[in-house]
């Protein structure tokens, strides 16, 4: 994302809630941030987020390094 994102259609970060197969927008936007990597996940290409922790994902490797990285420091 830059700042000519904005000018082109991106309305800017999204503020979502997570459930169980489904997430409500809280804040209207076109993407979230991946937790781990931080890079911008387009809402209609978001597939992995964790409950619990409220978080999304870019992909399920990355989902399931996040989740072995917290279970190492016992967090999990």
């Amino acid at each position: 994302m830059n700042r000519f994102d904005r000018l082109f259609g991106m309305r800017g970060e999204a503020r979502l809630r997570y459930g169980d197969g489904e997430y409500k927008v809280v804040t209207t936007g076109d993407f979230v941030r991946c937790a781990v990597t931080g890079q911008p996940i387009v809402l209609t290409e978001l597939r992995y987020w964790n409950v619990e922790r409220q978080e999304a994902y870019a992909s399920a490797a990355i989902s399931l390094q996040r989740q072995l990285e917290l279970r190492a420091k016992g967090r999990a």
